[in-house]
């Protein structure tokens, strides 16, 4: 266990020290892959930790806190992998310590012994699409809050160094059409297999979080259709963007909130 938490300690230290780094380079302008260097070690090093944790207690645990931090493992690997072609790495200012914090709550608070049997493949894909999927659409919506911003300033003729270091509104704008059309795609076959293979719904308390998952997955279909047909873009754009992910966020973590940590179930 001690073994473990060292791993996670160092990744928390990894994930800091990338976000530190690409906030000095607001300021300095000079660029250095040593911040995406450091958020990759993070990642190998929490992906370690978990691998730990799982042989230990026989299972991944998928607690509240422990779903939290891997998804937002994913989303920092999601992020490096955009920043392969795009200049997006300054995104990391903003999710880089949101993982760091995750996992640091895990290591704390992560007491919980919820573990999943193992179901097979069907279950697996269930599990896995629907991580990455709400993954690909937090990017989505943490742009979303950035085009916001960004516009705001821009109107205002004052653009701060960090907005200044994103790319361009247009650029922005596309790449979270991209993210939104994949996590909608990943989205579509989670519930697909929830559906199919998830045989008492209302047994395992997921009736409410199955509804509001179709409600958000309606509001990103209605968005990208209404992008394609009628030019969606800006401030409508913004908004659904950020509608759907906050149910999406209630349908995710509402009923874990309630059931782990307030009911003790």
């Amino acid at each position: 266990m001690m073994t473990s938490h060292l791993f996670a300690l160092l990744s928390v230290c990894c994930y800091l020290a990338a976000a530190g780094w690409l906030l000095r380079q607001l300021h300095d302008y000079k660029h250095s892959i040593t911040p995406i260097a450091l958020a990759w070690g993070a990642v190998v090093l929490q992906l370690v930790y978990f691998i730990l944790n799982g042989q230990q207690q026989n299972g991944f645990n998928f607690g509240f806190f422990n779903t939290g931090a891997l998804i937002a493992m994913i989303v920092a690997v999601l992020l490096l992998l955009a920043s392969l072609n795009k200049p997006v790495e300054k995104l990391g200012i903003a999710v880089f310590p949101i993982a760091a914090v995750m996992l640091g709550l895990e290591v704390w608070l992560g007491k919980q012994t919820a573990h999943f049997p193992h179901y097979g493949p069907a279950m697996d894909t269930h599990i896995l699409t629907s991580m990455i999927a709400f993954s690909l659409l937090n990017i989505a919506a943490l742009q979303a809050v950035l085009l916001a911003i960004q516009d705001k300033q821009i109107k205002s003729h004052a653009p701060k160094p960090f907005m200044r270091s994103l790319p361009s509104l247009q650029a922005m704008e596309s790449l979270m059409f991209q993210m939104l059309a994949t996590g909608l795609l990943f989205l579509t076959v989670s519930l697909a297999s929830g559906v199919i293979f998830i045989e008492d719904l209302f047994a395992q308390h997921l009736v409410h979080k199955t509804v509001l998952s179709l409600l958000a997955w309606l509001i990103f279909s209605s968005l990208l259709v209404g992008r394609r047909l009628y030019g969606w873009r800006g401030k409508t754009a913004i908004k659904w963007t950020l509608t759907g992910f906050a149910l999406l966020m209630l349908a995710y973590f509402g009923s874990k909130l309630v059931l782990e940590l307030i009911l003790h179930r």
